[in-house]
């Protein structure tokens, strides 16, 4: 089962204690995966970042410039902004921050999930469930 839709029922289930963090990641042997994170980023100035996200996993066997451009078009981004926006060095260096923060904390491969900072392994429901539950406890004693 994909990770998403098991984010999305921790985050129905605890709507208030639990926020989702989204980094870039682009692996190093994927050569367009820098270039598909920016292009994400680029996207999220135009209100459409998990639309893109999406296609990006949909196609990423098929990741190419021309392949970027045909998800801009249908999600109907302004074209020349995204253009611009990809190369902005802002973007750029996000992608590059988020990598190597993740690097720094042990990322070795995607998706990675850490809850509260401590890195989950196994992220079947119950495991992810069971251990917000404790993260919650703990806040609630302090």
């Amino acid at each position: 089962m994909r990770l998403e839709p098991k984010l999305e029922q921790v985050l129905k289930k605890y709507p208030e204690s639990v926020r989702i963090v989204f980094k870039n990641y682009p692996l190093k042997n994927h050569k367009f995966a820098a270039k598909a994170a920016a292009a994400a980023l680029a996207a999220e100035r135009q209100g459409k970042f998990w639309e893109f996200h999406d296609e990006l996993f949909k196609n990423y066997r098929q990741l190419s410039d021309k392949k970027l451009n045909e998800i801009a078009r249908k999600l109907d981004l302004n074209e020349a902004q995204f253009q611009e926006d990809r190369k902005d060095p802002e973007i750029v260096a996000k992608v590059q921050a988020d990598y190597q923060e993740g690097s720094k904390i042990g990322v070795r491969g995607i998706p990675a999930v850490f809850v509260n900072g401590r890195r989950i392994s196994n992220r079947d429901l119950k495991t992810i469930g069971s251990i917000i539950e404790k993260e919650i406890k703990k806040t609630k004693k302090r």
